[in-house]
C-alpha cells in the first residue's frame, strides 16, 4: 500500500522489539511467536500497512538476525544495545528517520492486535485543531495492575506517570498508558533528547516526552480504546495462550456470523488467513493451518487437519483426514477417513474414501481411489508425479509407483504395484500367481496340535 493511503500525510511506523523476552524462555524471538499461525509482529504490521506508511523501523536488541530474516527487508532495523528504557529505544530509530518529515506512530511488537482504526484515530487526533505535540493511546482495564497512569482532563493529558513513581492518588486513576504514541517527526527526537533517567528504574521513559511537552506549554492528548484487549501485551507462554484464545473466540464468532456452522465452536482452530464460504459445516476438533480457502456448501467432518488447501463447493472431508499444502479438491470431490492428500488435485466428483495417501498427483474427475492406495512419490532423493485419468478405478491396497499415468476409465486390480503407465480403458493386475494346496492347512494344524500335546506331556 502506498503513502497515499495514510489519512493525513507521510507516516512512519516505529516498532519496539528490543526486549529480551526472558519470560518466554525461548530461543525464538518473542515477537516471532505465532498466534493463529502468524508471528505476532506480522499481525501488528498488517494493521499498520493499512495506513500506508512510507517508512517502517523495527528496534531490536538480541535476536536481530531472526527478525531480519523474518521481515525480509520490509522494515529498517535499528539496534538498541544495551537497553536503557523505551525512550532510549525510540532514539535508536533516529538514523533511519533522519530525512523523514511526517508523523511517527510508535508501536510495540508484543502488542500485536492494535487495529488500523485505532492507529488512524491517533494520527487524526495528532492533527486536531489544538495541534497536540504527543497523542497517547490510553485504555481502562478491569485491573490497572502495574500499568503507568495517564492523568487527563477532557482528553488533555495533565501528567504521565509510571506505576512505580505514582502516588497513591495517581494509582487510583483507571486510565492507563498503553505505551503507543503518535508524534510528529519534527518534535519526537528533540523531546527525546531532553528525557532524563531520574526515576525508580534509572531508565529513559518514552512517557516523559509528554511531561516535557506539557512543561513547554504545549497540548498533549489521549485517545482511549474501547477494547482493552486491543492493547494487551504478551510476555509469557501463558499470555500467548490467552491471546490465542481471545483471537480464536472472535474468529469463531465471525465465521458463524458469516454463515458457517461450527458444531462445537470451542474445538475448531482457525489460522489467521482461513477463508470459509457460506453453508460450510465444520464438525468438532478441526484444525485449519495457514493458506486454506473453503467454498460454499463444504462439509468438514470431525478430527481433520487442513493446511494450504483449496476446497471447492460441495466437497466433503473426513473424518480424520489430513490435507497438506497444495491439496485441491474440485467440486463435489470427497476425501474420507484416514486419507492424506499433499500437493495433489482431486477432480470433480473424485473420491478417496479410506486409508490412502495421495501425494504429488492429479486425479481426474469421477475417479475412485480404493482403500489402502498410495502414490509412491519419493525415491529418497526426488519427488515424482502420478496422473490418474477421469473415471479410473484404483483397487484397494494398490501402490502407484511414480512417475506413472493411469488412463481414463482404466481399472487397477486390488493389490497391484503399478510401475508402468496404464492405457485408457485397460485393466492392470500386478500380482503373484495364487498358489492353492488342498488340505495343507488341515494337515498343518493336526501336526502342530500333536506336537504341542507331546511337549506338555
Amino acid at each position: 500500500m502506498t503513502a497515499s493511503a495514510s489519512p493525513l500525510g507521510p507516516l512512519a511506523i516505529v516498532v519496539l522489539a528490543a526486549g529480551k523476552g526472558t519470560r518466554m524462555k525461548s530461543d525464538l524471538h518473542k515477537v516471532l511467536h505465532p498466534i493463529a499461525g502468524r508471528p505476532m509482529i506480522e499481525h501488528l504490521l498488517a494493521s499498520a500497512v493499512e495506513l500506508g506508511p512510507e517508512r517502517q523501523v523495527v528496534v531490536v536488541g538480541s535476536g536481530r538476525e531472526q527478525l531480519e530474516k523474518a521481515l525480509g527487508g520490509r522494515a529498517a532495523i535499528a539496534v538498541q544495545e544495551p537497553q536503557h528504557g523505551t525512550g532510549h529505544a525510540v532514539q535508536q530509530a533516529e538514523g533511519a528517520l533522519a530525512d523523514f518529515a511526517g508523523d511517527v506512530l510508535i508501536l510495540y511488537g508484543d502488542v500485536p492486535f492494535v487495529s488500523a482504526a485505532t492507529m488512524r484515530a491517533m494520527i487524526e487526533r495528532l492533527h486536531g485543531a489544538d495541534a497536540p505535540a504527543v497523542v497517547v493511546l490510553g485504555f481502562e482495564p478491569t485491573d490497572a495492575l502495574q500499568y503507568g497512569r495517564v492523568i487527563a482532563a477532557e482528553g488533555r493529558i495533565v501528567k504521565m506517570v509510571e506505576h512505580k513513581d505514582a502516588s497513591a492518588e495517581e494509582r487510583g486513576c483507571r486510565l492507563c498508558n498503553s505505551g503507543l504514541m503518535a508524534v510528529r517527526s519534527a518534535d519526537l527526537f528533540g523531546l527525546l533528547a531532553r528525557v532524563g533517567n531520574d526515576n525508580a528504574q534509572g531508565e529513559y521513559y518514552l512517557t516523559d516526552i509528554v511531561n516535557i511537552a506539557n512543561a513547554d506549554g504545549r497540548t498533549c492528548a489521549v485517545v482511549v480504546t474501547a477494547d482493552p484487549d486491543e492493547v494487551a501485551g504478551i510476555n509469557s507462554r501463558a499470555e500467548l495462550a490467552e491471546a490465542e484464545a481471545r483471537w480464536q473466540a472472535r474468529r469463531r464468532r465471525r465465521a458463524m456470523d458469516e454463515g458457517a456452522s461450527l458444531v462445537a465452536p470451542d474445538t475448531v482452530w482457525f489460522a489467521w488467513d482461513t477463508v470459509l464460504g457460506r453453508d460450510v459445516t465444520v464438525e468438532p476438533n478441526v484444525v485449519f493451518g495457514p493458506g486454506v480457502t473453503v467454498a460454499d456448501g463444504v462439509k468438514i467432518r470431525a478430527f481433520c487437519h487442513i493446511e494450504g488447501a483449496t476446497l471447492a463447493s460441495g466437497t466433503e472431508v473426513g473424518p480424520y483426514a489430513r490435507l497438506r499444502p497444495g491439496a485441491v479438491l474440485e467440486e463435489k470431490a470427497k476425501v474420507g477417513n484416514f486419507v492424506e492428500v499433499k500437493k495433489a488435485v482431486l477432480g470433480k466428483g473424485a473420491k478417496a474414501n479410506h486409508l490412502s495417501y495421495i501425494g504429488d498427483a492429479e486425479v481426474g474427475a469421477g475417479a475412485n481411489i480404493g482403500a489402502g492406495t498410495i502414490t509412491c512419490n519419493y525415491d529418497g532423493y526426488f519427488k515424482y508425479k502420478t496422473v490418474i485419468g477421469e473415471r479410473a478405478f484404483i483397487g484397494s491396497n494398490s501402490a502407484l509407483i511414480a512417475p506413472v499415468s493411469i488412463g481414463r476409465d482404466a481399472i487397477v486390480g486390488a493389490g497391484s504395484a503399478v510401475s508402468r503407465d496404464v492405457a485408457d480403458g485397460e485393466l492392470r493386475l500386478v500380482r503373484a500367481e495364487q498358489l492353492v494346496k488342498p488340505g495343507w492347512a488341515d494337515r498343518f494344524h493336526d501336526a502342530m496340535k500333536k506336537k504341542k500335546a507331546e511337549g506338555k506331556a
